[in-house]
């Protein structure tokens, strides 16, 4: 009996490799749209050279300027959204499989792939979301038609709702840091009262 529990428990444990197929899946996805994003760059930057034509009549160099605006702000959106999907795929990784030794033993990492639990990768993803939702926000405002106040006070409200998001969040982020640092402290003391 004592055998098949272990044999189950570790058919259990060896299930989580299942999340290579996430992780792999979410890499590709985020590498894809990297690609897309870049692409979209490239084709942005051969229509901007046309910016300085001395054919171009006023109406068109606006046009090519409102146009230009909007899809640099769907490039921002795509790379945003790729590295959702960069932050996922090591995240889940980390969590399940493995941690990633490269990026805790380099001093050049960034802290924002080193995932700790299930708490900081939704907060990291979260913040990131935030960050495409301010994006499109702000995408749709560019081509936004202002025809009566009360689209003033939507835009007004919209804006107001972004600046309590961002401040939440920052709010959120200086706790969770102050916490970290009693927690250094304690350790520190105790440390200090054991020698």
């Amino acid at each position: 009996m004592k055998f098949i529990e272990s044999l189950f428990e570790g058919s259990l444990w060896n299930s989580r490799f299942v999340i290579l197929t996430a992780v792999v899946g979410s890499l590709l996805a985020g590498f894809a749209i990297f690609y897309i994003a870049t692409v979209d760059v490239v084709i942005l930057f051969q229509h901007a050279l046309h910016y300085a034509d001395a054919g171009m009549t006023e109406e068109a160099r606006k046009a090519l300027h409102d146009s230009t605006v909007s899809h640099i702000v769907e490039v921002v959106d795509g790379y945003l959204l790729a590295t959702v999907m960069l932050i996922f795929s090591l995240g889940l990784y980390e969590l399940f499989i493995s941690d990633i030794d490269q990026a805790h033993g380099s001093k050049a990492s960034s802290k924002i792939l080193v995932i700790n639990n299930l708490d900081d990768l939704k907060s990291r993803l979260a913040k990131v979301i935030l960050m495409i939702m301010i994006v499109t926000l702000f995408e749709e405002s560019i081509s936004m038609h202002i025809v009566a106040p009360i689209d003033l006070v939507y835009m007004g409200a919209a804006i107001a709702l972004i600046a309590l998001a961002l401040y939440l969040t920052h709010a959120a982020d200086g706790h969770s840091s102050s916490s970290d640092e009693d927690v250094s402290d304690i350790r520190a003391d105790e440390e200090k009262a054991g020698h």
